[in-house]
């Protein structure tokens, strides 16, 4: 689905402006019309039934937005307006041009009805998991991410741990995966489109960025987990998601959507014990074990391993963990 768009200013040069780089950028969600003047935009608004329009000061208030589903308010600092309505959403016009982006789709996303494609996805879906902390999950996670994104594939990486590493592995923040939290649990908005809007992007890796609390990803259901992986899987050619070291229902329901699972482990006592009783006492190991890579970190030797694909990362000796997976992309993580 494309969002019909109106942009009305009577800015020419701004206008313009906008509705190229919308076009180029974003023309997969957004179709654009335009309108300097007056007239025209009555008699768009009149034509046409939009999604959104951004209509500037100078024209909002003397023209018929009703039939607009979602009006916005262009303005900025200079502008002289009598519009003051409480409940209208208004936009600065003077900001990078992606941020209007994002704040459009995110606001129109709130507004949707549009929960279409619940039961299907369309990317590899890869879990990566342990059942000990500090084995280097999220490097793992993330090197594989940058591996698939050395392939020319578009990539989502998807961060459920409890509490998030983002900020330890990405120099961009951005709004907080809770916006999205907040819908899941709403009959009405458009999940996929909110992430679309908030998504941040860098090395090639589109992320959400980490929840304003821990309560606010401890509180998700296995079922807004599934609608969450669904719209982050409709938007990109892989999705890798990075899991909280528990088995939990939430877990399973990962495992079960998964298409591969990356279970990682080094070669330590507590790692060691930890993943023999995840595959001895737990059932859910014979039923991921088909799609299950094991990847020993840190220059681990598994000499008995429980599975028939095996990937062995070697020890890199940093302190900066970004390094540490950029250098691991390099590394065969198998088919």
């Amino acid at each position: 689905m494309r969002i019909k768009m109106l942009i009305a200013t009577v800015d020419t040069e701004y206008t313009f402006l906008i509705s190229d780089n919308m076009s180029e950028h974003h023309a997969d969600m957004i179709e654009v019309s335009v309108c300097n003047t007056l007239e025209s935009t009555q008699e768009a608004l009149t034509r046409r039934k939009y999604d959104v329009a951004l209509i500037d000061s100078v024209l909002f208030g003397n023209v018929d937005s009703s039939t607009v589903r979602l009006p916005v308010l262009l303005w900025s600092e200079q502008d002289d307006t009598a519009v003051t309505s409480p409940e209208l959403i208004r936009i600065n016009k003077y900001q990078r041009i992606s941020s209007i982006a994002a704040a459009v789709l995110e606001c129109y996303a709130k507004v949707s009805m549009n929960r279409q494609g619940f039961d299907s996805k369309s990317a590899n879906i890869t879990a990566v998991w342990s059942p000990a902390g500090g084995v280097g999950k999220t490097t793992v996670a993330l090197a594989y991410a940058a591996s698939k994104v050395s392939e020319g594939k578009d990539v989502f990486y998807l961060n459920l741990e409890s509490f998030s590493s983002i900020p330890g592995y990405f120099t961009r923040s951005g709004k907080s995966i809770s916006r999205i939290f907040e819908m899941l649990d709403s009959p009405e908005g458009d999940v996929k489109m909110l992430v679309q809007g908030i998504c941040c992007h860098e090395s090639g890796i589109s992320y959400l960025y980490s929840p304003d609390n821990y309560d606010d990803i401890c509180i998700l259901t296995s079922e807004n987990i599934k609608e969450l992986i669904t719209s982050c899987a409709s938007l990109t050619d892989e999705l890798v998601i990075d899991l909280s070291c528990v088995c939990d229902n939430r877990s399973r329901q990962v495992f079960e959507i998964a298409d591969k699972v990356l279970i990682v482990t080094v070669q330590e006592a507590p790692a060691d014990v930890k993943l023999a009783q995840f595959i001895s006492q737990n059932n859910v190991f014979e039923s991921i074990k088909e799609k299950t890579t094991l990847v020993a970190n840190k220059g681990a030797i598994i000499t008995s391993p429980p599975v028939g694909s095996v990937v062995s990362l070697p020890n890199i000796r940093s302190s900066d963990e970004t390094q540490i997976y950029k250098v691991l992309s390099g590394i065969s993580f198998g088919a």
